[in-house]
C-alpha cells in the first residue's frame, strides 16, 4: 500500500490510520482461528477421541494457511 494519497502527495496519517485498522482487523482475524481450533479440540474431546496432528486451516477467503 503507498503512503501517498490520490494526488500523489504523502499523507501519514491517512497511512497510520489504514494500518491501524488493517492490524485490528488481523487481530480479530487470528483471534477466531484460534476459537475455531480450540472448538474443534473440544469436540474431537466430547466425541471420545484425542488429536494427534497438527490441525491447519486454510482461509477460503484470502488463501491464508494456519498451522
Amino acid at each position: 500500500m503507498a503512503h501517498k494519497n490520490s494526488e500523489g502527495y504523502r499523507d501519514p496519517t491517512a497511512w497510520e490510520a489504514i494500518r491501524t485498522v488493517t492490524r485490528e482487523e488481523k487481530k480479530q482475524h487470528e483471534a477466531a482461528v484460534a476459537n475455531l481450533i480450540v472448538m474443534l479440540k473440544q469436540v474431537i474431546s466430547l466425541a471420545g477421541f484425542e488429536l494427534v496432528g497438527h490441525i491447519i486451516l486454510k482461509d477460503k477467503e484470502t488463501g491464508k494457511v494456519y498451522k
